[in-house]
């Protein structure tokens, strides 16, 4: 069971990302949020989290277009998570209406005739708006080193290994990427999706179906004893009428219910377990109406809390105005009569997410225990950070450095976490540990004899206070409950408070004063001093009970200093300094690795990314950029014979850009492109004496070259004909992986298959000879083009030379030399019979049509081995760029599994996948070949995909490892014969082409897949997408049946169904 869910886990979040990335980067055609809201504790801690939304939006975690805001609770007094949600719509309706003085709107009542329309049209406004709110604003008692970040913004380095150069992916990251998939849930309708933030609920947020005109609560199936800790949710036994829906009406909330109460309220599910509250509510419709006509004329409501010290909860006040059965209960507590008055009328209903992972990280042994057990082989564990060698140093492998720098002779034990800190030399940190935040300076350890260490299962961290320079060092254990009495079980660094008084000779006094009350808590002891940075470290040694030294001089120095408790502690940080503290910090170990890769690497860094990091907006991040451009010109002679030059100019480019020295960014991105086409035109032009780019020597190189193959014409006239017909190829998985410059440094694979079209060859070309000299080519849409002298023929062609194919078909076959064509001419006529930007390989195919049939027409070499490669040279001199699947999809008969391998020259693998009649006749019943109606041009897409791969963005790389990877599986489930796992296949690679570029789908090709959804098991774009061809393969004959129907009857979709077959035969010369 752990491990299904370590596998959903991944999945799941992976899925979620894919899905965040794309929002964020189209918002226009996968909708987004309109708006995103954290609550917070007070101002000071509002203004930490507006930083950390603008970084959210700077590294793409946040559209643009998003209004993202913190709200503190007002005044800084706590008026609990109900009061927040309300107090947070105010401050978006404030925000709207452009007023700093909360009153000018939230004065406005239902009463007030004067303000009636200027509040219906807010309301009006804002209900039409989608909403994410995060309650963030809790005091993180049970991970006090999270109490100054705030627990939302913990490093919680899933997925980290797929962008090993990007940020450290935090708690927000990953709720923001769920949340993502929730959008839909609304559709155009407005709305409010509320997650509270120290909870990761891991689960298919796509699959949320949201009742209208109500409020929806998010529960999960758990065992009872789990539950009896948590909110419970009384669901009515039946669902909705007619839905199927794991939706159903909520008939009553039980607070950490015990079994009698389960048992009494019938929350029983049949399997025994109970529906346990995620504390994620959904609010939409009139429902949504009501709650936001309430929060834009609350300010007397929240008032009133503010003056009784009162608060107003989420789930215990809020919800249960929806909820009839707690109408009774709710009018007996603060503003409850209001709430059922203001929200009574509508209902609230559950959605059960049976799957849903439920990660909550309230406690800091629940933080280690999701990065060491469930986040097993998904956890970064090393993430931007500067470790020295095994040698020097002693790391777990367990151990989980973000973001940090440790010095030679630094000690790590198992399963510990190194967050945001420098480590000197010297320092031990036992195991199960958490370190944060914390800078020891060299010479505090260094000529020392004191060496400090950090205990097994304790936990450190610092902390910059207002108005101090020196940051407070804070610890206490693992396990320590901050609010846990003294009088009972609560501990100090794992000890109970008595023995360490004991220990220690501290009296009760000394940390709580005089207080005779039994309010006692570690929350509340005034134990860390506030002493120099030495000292302090000195005392922590003390206190934790490690110290060898017992004259009392210790003791007398604790005594004697200012001390502060966690509580002080908490509306004492100075957060604009802990923001400036940790955003250098992380700024100066991008900058070091970015030093370290071009000194000593081959530049396998993003170093684009990286120096994102460095510059953070700030003008001194532009000048360590400027700094580091000065190494660029030595790159050129640095393992020439290894590195791309298109990788050194890459770098530089990259420099500049972030040096915002565009001039000069322009001319390197020249030399970037040239050296592309030079790489690939060196392995593929193997056996040619001349550079690609050395257009005026082509023709004779290639004629020099072939001329001792024997592919010559005959002089004296005879006339010869050839005609050569192809199919299109589509593609299950893998593409990218055969395109350069990856083909170039990396081994691919592609899984495809040839077809016909309605029931003939869709590509071909017929070639003579003519009497009259010169050369004459005629196209399928009546162009003609008639040279005299063929012998001028020689590249660069212009981009828009609709003959740029043929006339590159017959330079690399070696025709155009005196000695050929001096007393005959040629006629070629060719032809594409499918649609402009198909998507199918056309243009590659009709080129290794033209190139067969001018070898045949010379008794050249036109095997298909021979054919590929010459095709490749060709479209290199067309300047079309593209990868070798699709000649390899048209020349080779059915499907295809091929393999590349990088080198001079480049090598491909063609396996014939041997197709039993039963495959072949599920494939041809169950797969629908479509076109979309949308042209697509590929070399945009492949620009923008070769820059990020020049780039070495590692998302990018990731994604196409797995494509290569899905055409390995496809292979398989092919010759298994299950086409569902296909399907599954094609989804995947889908979403992974979306990932790679966001623009090769559109809202049409969205809406189409999104109608074919409920019958098909996977569906794509052929080829690089974009528009073209799609494939929707059915979950079954009948279902394609169906699906065929019903896209001919809908007039929303104007697309074509082509009748195909598999191709399975070359045609004879």
């Amino acid at each position: 069971m752990e491990s299904r869910s370590k596998a959903n886990l991944v999945a799941t979040l992976r899925r979620a990302w894919y899905h965040l990335r794309l929002s964020v980067r189209d918002p226009t055609r996968v909708p987004t949020w309109d708006v995103i809201i954290l609550t917070a504790s007070s101002p000071e801690q509002a203004e930490l989290f507006n930083w950390q939304l603008a970084r959210a939006k700077r590294i793409g975690r946040i559209a643009p277009s998003t209004v993202t805001l913190a709200v503190p609770d007002p005044l800084g007094q706590r008026i609990g998570s109900g009061a927040a949600t309300l107090n947070s719509i105010l401050a978006l309706a404030n925000h709207i209406s452009g007023s700093r003085n909360c009153n000018s709107v939230s004065s406005a009542s239902s009463e007030s005739s004067n303000n009636e329309i200027p509040l219906l049209q807010l309301v009006e406004l804002i209900s039409k708006k989608h909403i994410l709110l995060l309650h963030a604003g809790g005091d993180s008692k049970r991970v006090p080193w999270a109490n100054p970040m705030g627990k939302v913004f913990l490093p919680i380095p899933y997925l980290a290994e797929d962008d090993p150069d990007g940020p450290v992916p935090l708690l927000f990251d990953h709720i923001l990427a769920i949340a993502s998939c929730a959008r839909q849930a609304f559709q155009n309708e407005g709305g409010m999706f509320i997650m509270t933030g120290d909870v990761l609920p891991c689960f298919d947020a796509f699959s949320i179906v949201l009742p209208e005109d109500a409020a929806s609560i998010v529960t999960v199936p758990m065992t009872l004893d789990i539950a009896s800790n948590h909110g419970v949710i009384v669901a009515s036994k039946s669902g909705l009428p007619n839905d199927n829906s794991s939706a159903a009406l909520v008939k009553n909330l039980l607070q950490k219910p015990t079994i009698e109460e389960l048992v009494e309220n019938q929350a029983m599910l049949s399997d025994g377990r109970t529906l346990l509250d995620t504390g994620i509510i959904a609010v939409k419709g009139k429902a949504w109406v009501d709650l936001v006509t309430l929060a834009c004329s609350c300010l007397s409501m929240v008032s009133n809390l503010l003056q009784s010290k009162q608060e107003m909860g989420l789930y215990e006040d809020l919800v249960a105005a929806w909820v009839p059965a707690k109408h009774e209960w709710l009018k007996q507590r603060p503003l409850g009569e209001e709430l059922v008055t203001r929200l009574g009328k509508q209902q609230m209903f559950t959605y059960c997410a049976y799957d849903l992972l439920f990660l909550h990280f309230g406690t800091s042994s629940e933080v280690l225990d999701h990065l060491s057990r469930a986040g097993t082989g998904l956890v970064g564990r090393r993430h931007l950070c500067s470790i020295p060698a095994t040698t020097a140093s002693d790391v777990a492998a367990s151990s989980i450095i973000v973001s940090s720098k440790l010095a030679p002779g630094v000690s790590v034990g198992d399963d510990s976490l190194v967050y945001d800190s420098s480590i000197s030399t010297g320092i031990q940190i036992g195991s199960q540990s958490i370190v944060v935040s914390v800078n020891v300076p060299a010479q505090t350890i260094a000529g020392n004899s004191f060496k400090f260490s950090l205990p097994d299962r304790h936990c450190l961290w610092e902390v910059p206070l207002v108005g101090r320079i020196e940051r407070v060092i804070v610890y206490c254990g693992l396990h320590d409950n901050p609010k846990s009495s003294f009088l009972k079980d609560g501990t100090f660094c794992g000890k109970p408070w008595n023995k360490v008084l004991d220990d220690l000779g501290i009296q009760d006094a000394d940390l709580w004063g005089k207080n005779e009350s039994n309010d006692k808590f570690l929350w509340n002891a005034k134990i860390f001093p506030l002493l120099s940075y030495s000292e302090m470290l000195l005392l922590a040694t003390w206190l934790m009970g490690l110290s060898d030294k017992d004259d009392g001089s210790l003791l007398y120095l604790w005594k004697r200093s200012d001390r502060i408790s966690l509580e002080e502690l908490h509306k004492s940080i100075d957060f604009s300094k802990m923001w400036l503290n940790s955003t250098n910090h992380q700024a100066v170990i991008a900058l070091e690795i970015v030093l370290a890769c071009l000194k000593f690497g081959l530049l396998g860094r993003n170093l684009s990314q990286l120096c994102r990091e460095i510059i953070q907006e700030d003008a001194a991040g532009v000048e360590l950029c400027k700094n580091i451009l000065s190494a660029c010109p030595k790159l050129q002679f640095k393992n020439p014979h290894i590195l791309p030059k298109s990788r050194t100019h890459q770098v530089h480019l990259d420099l500049l850009r972030a040096c915002n020295d565009e001039v000069m960014a322009s001319k390197v991105e020249r030399k970037v492109w040239a050296a592309v086409a030079d790489e690939t035109a060196s392995a593929v032009r193997y056996g040619f004496s001349e550079n690609l780019l050395g257009s005026s020597s082509w023709s004779h190189s290639i004629v020099h070259d072939t001329s001792s193959s024997g592919n010559t014409l005959d002089q004296s006239f005879q006339c010869r004909k050839v005609k050569v017909e192809l199919p299109v190829r589509v593609d299950f998985s893998g593409g990218w992986s055969d395109t350069p410059p990856w083909s170039l440094e990396r081994s691919g694979c592609v899984l495809n298959m040839a077809i016909t079209l309605e029931g003939s060859l869709p590509v071909g070309t017929i070639i003579e000879t003519t009497e009259v000299s010169g050369l004459r080519i005629i196209d399928d849409v009546g162009s003609e083009l008639h040279i005299s002298n063929i012998s001028s023929i020689a590249p660069p062609f212009e981009i828009n030379d609709p003959f740029r194919l043929v006339k590159s078909a017959l330079l690399v076959t070696g025709i155009i030399n005196e000695r050929t064509l001096q007393s005959i001419g040629l006629l070629i006529k060719t032809w594409a019979n499918v649609p402009r930007g198909s998507g199918l390989g056309t243009s590659s195919i009709l080129s290794a049509a033209v190139v067969k049939g001018l070898l045949q027409l010379t008794n050249g070499d036109d095997s298909d081995e021979n054919v590929t490669r010459l095709v490749l040279v060709s479209e290199q001199l067309m300047g079309t760029g593209g990868g070798w699947q699709d000649q390899i999809g048209g020349l080779y008969p059915g499907i295809k599994f091929t393999a590349s391998f990088p080198g001079i020259p480049l090598r491909l693998q063609v396996t014939p996948l041997l197709a039993s009649s039963r495959l072949i006749s599920e494939l041809q019943q169950r797969l629908l070949v479509v076109f979309s109606g949308r042209v697509r041009v590929a070399h945009q897409v492949l620009q923008k995909v070769v820059i990020r791969y020049l780039r070495r963005d590692n998302l990018l790389v990731s994604s196409i490892k797995r494509l290569i990877e899905l055409a390995k599986i496809g292979r398989e489930a092919l010759m298994n014969c299950n086409i569902d796992e296909v399907g599954d296949v094609m989804l995947e690679a889908w979403r992974l082409h979306q990932e790679l570029d966001p623009y090769c789908s559109n809202e049409f090709v969205d809406k189409l897949f999104a109608f074919s959804d409920s019958y098909c098991c996977g569906y794509k774009l052929v080829g690089a997408g974009g528009g073209g061809f799609a494939l929707l393969l059915a979950k079954s004959a009948e279902s394609a049946v169906k699906l065929r129907h019903l896209l001919a009857e809908n007039p929303d979709f104007n697309v074509k169904v082509y009748e195909w077959e598999i191709f399975l035969h070359n045609q004879p010369k």
